[in-house]
């Protein structure tokens, strides 16, 4: 999405000059330098007062070559908060080495790749929240998923994603076992947006853990022979089949720079323990 337009100010504008009429402006012949303008006479504005609110009157602009290329899906709006919600992954030593020869392979193809910095599978698109509605809409995430326990899945299917607008492109695993819990997640998760009046996740969701990510749309050089050879990397990878099973241990949310972490119920000694954590960026 492109940037906010700034509006821009001209000491010399149409507007002016028509009001001006035939007057003579400053520094015109028939004054000389230190003289007083005539009373109907315009001062220049000078530069440094012309541009000292460049670009306040329209919000701030999105400079996406500050975050590698990505831009927003909707526009920053004061007070309007991004939230999305999803189980983190947190990745051991040994995926990390998976995942590096998957990207040296991957990038013969889409030079472009790169890494993701952190690892999760989502559970709601992003949506935009009110700053006074997040606390109230975490709470509703939180009774909805209160009776939830931890459990395992596995993720070891490659597969290229991108997102609805086209704009970028993902190497993800795909979850290949897990999957009906991963639905009875997002089903409460829906119903917590629907509540808000939010849009709801995808039909038939492809829950995943995204790897890498690029700008713009690179199926064409990723499906076939790349997604193939992907797939032979992770499968004849050392203990992949262990490597790739994990536990969802809590659900998080992101709104803005907070985080708010429910872990999924755990029994222990009888006792189901509960409870939800901030943490802030």
């Amino acid at each position: 999405m492109s940037a906010a337009p700034l509006v821009g100010y001209s000491s010399s504008g149409s507007e002016d000059e028509a009001e001006a009429g035939d007057r003579v402006r400053p520094g015109a012949e028939g004054r000389s330098r230190g003289q007083s303008p005539l009373p109907g006479q315009r001062l220049p504005v000078p530069d440094s007062v012309l541009h000292m609110f460049a670009g306040t009157e329209e919000g701030p602009v999105d400079d996406s070559a500050q975050h590698g290329g990505r831009v927003r899906t909707f526009p920053h709006e004061r007070g309007n908060w991004a939230t999305h919600v999803y189980v983190p992954y947190e990745a051991r030593e040994e995926f990390l080495d998976l995942l590096d020869a998957l990207l040296c392979h991957a990038q013969t193809y889409v030079p472009r790749l790169v890494r993701m910095e952190a690892f999760h599978l989502s559970l709601s698109q992003s949506v935009v929240l009110r700053h006074h509605w997040i606390l109230p809409f975490v709470q509703a995430l939180k009774d909805r998923v209160a009776s939830f326990q931890r459990f395992c899945f596995t993720a070891d299917q490659i597969k290229i994603y991108t997102n609805q607008e086209k704009t970028r492109t993902f190497v993800g695993l795909e979850v290949t076992s897990g999957h009906a819990h991963f639905l009875d997640l997002v089903a409460e998760v829906d119903r917590v947006m629907e509540e808000f009046d939010l849009s709801t996740f995808y039909q038939d969701p492809s829950f995943h853990i995204s790897l890498a990510w690029c700008v713009g749309d690179a199926r064409l050089q990723m499906e076939g022979p790349c997604l193939q050879e992907l797939q032979g990397i992770v499968d004849e990878f050392e203990d992949s089949e262990m490597l790739l099973r994990a536990y969802a241990e809590q659900i998080r949310c992101k709104s803005g720079n907070k985080f708010f972490s429910m872990p999924l119920n755990l029994l222990h000694g009888g006792n189901v323990l509960l409870g939800v954590s901030v943490m802030t960026s």
